[in-house]
């Protein structure tokens, strides 16, 4: 790491009150597309995790503005439901917090410790969702304050990405005036979603510590939170099957059941985790001409993510008319 981070890393600690003279490591934490984040260990082995965004002047999505301060407030949320999450220790132009146990969930898992994982992960994630909030939509205020009603904010949240498809122009695999016509037509859907829960929304694999005690594994935290917003608990289906289906993961919806969590999928249900899926996939596929995504990234994510955002697209299509009746 150069002399610069290594500045800025004592002058984070000093703000926050910890001794700057104590930093003995710093080193880069890979995962991230948008924020540069490190580790921090002082000289009594404590871990901490700086994010520092990137320059105002950066090209990105809309709702990708002050992330850090929805980041800070999943944690802050999280921690209420006793679900492992980093300590917020300072937040502002930067976020620094303790680093939780544990490595990325990865391939070295065998399948009974999968299983009893996911059903943890189950549990937890429906103690995520009691808790609720003041408003529907992001924290942050990227997208303007927080709204009253569900659709509102999820409506307000596709315009944004669609309105950053047009002005970056990705390759969809439908035109964006299509793609928005045709989730126009199922936005009924929203108005049964009435209460704000805590939504994290970038729960796949790699967001998930797992940690070992004592040889037996178990999830050390739930991390990089930036995503997150208040409204509707099915949207945490989407990363948490990534390119999947929820309803195939036995094991996580035996222990979201467990904790309390509603994991019914009728048609209104199975409608709006298809709009979900169709607004993740559309901003997975835009945010590759901001980040300067290499080529060979972005043909592998086209070849990936285009055939499942037309598969939703088609879904919510299929079931936006049987769902109002229209011939």
């Amino acid at each position: 790491m150069g002399t610069d981070s290594w500045e800025r890393a004592r002058q984070v600690l000093e703000a926050a009150g910890l001794p700057p003279d104590r930093l003995a490591g710093l080193r880069p934490l890979s995962g991230g597309t948008y924020n540069t984040v490190e580790e921090l260990v002082l000289t009594d082995g404590s871990r901490y995790v700086l994010k520092v965004p990137p320059p105002p002047t950066a090209p990105g999505l809309r709702h990708e503005r002050r992330l850090l301060v929805s980041e800070a407030e999943f944690y802050r949320a999280a921690a209420e439901a006793d679900v492992p999450v980093p300590r917020v220790v300072a937040v502002g132009p930067h976020l620094l917090m303790t680093a939780c146990p544990g490595e990325p969930w990865d391939g070295t898992l065998t399948a009974a410790e999968r299983t009893v994982l996911r059903r943890e992960l189950g549990r937890q994630v429906a103690r995520l969702h009691r808790v609720t909030g003041p408003g529907f939509g992001y924290p942050s205020g990227a997208l303007g304050p927080l709204a009253a009603d569900w659709r509102t904010a999820f409506v307000t949240m596709l315009d944004a990405v669609l309105d950053d498809a047009r002005r970056y122009r990705p390759r969809l695999p439908r035109p964006v005036d299509v793609v928005a016509r045709t989730l126009r037509a199922a936005h009924d859907a929203l108005d049964e979603v009435t209460v704000p829960c805590l939504v994290h929304f970038d729960l796949w694999q790699g967001n998930i510590l797992v940690d070992r005690v004592a040889g037996e594994a178990r999830i050390g935290g739930l991390v990089d939170g930036e995503r997150m917003f208040w409204g509707d608990p099915l949207a945490d289906f989407v990363s948490l099957a990534l390119l999947g289906d929820i309803g195939k993961d036995r094991a996580f919806l035996t222990g979201y059941r467990e904790g309390g969590g509603a994991s019914g999928f009728g048609v209104t249900e199975r409608l709006r985790l298809a709009l979900y899926r169709c607004y993740l996939y559309l901003i997975m596929l835009t945010e590759t001409v901001p980040r300067a995504a290499g080529e060979e990234h972005v043909r592998r994510l086209r070849e990936v993510v285009a055939p499942e955002l037309v598969a939703a697209l088609d879904e919510v299509g299929e079931l936006g008319r049987g769902s109002t009746g229209s011939p």
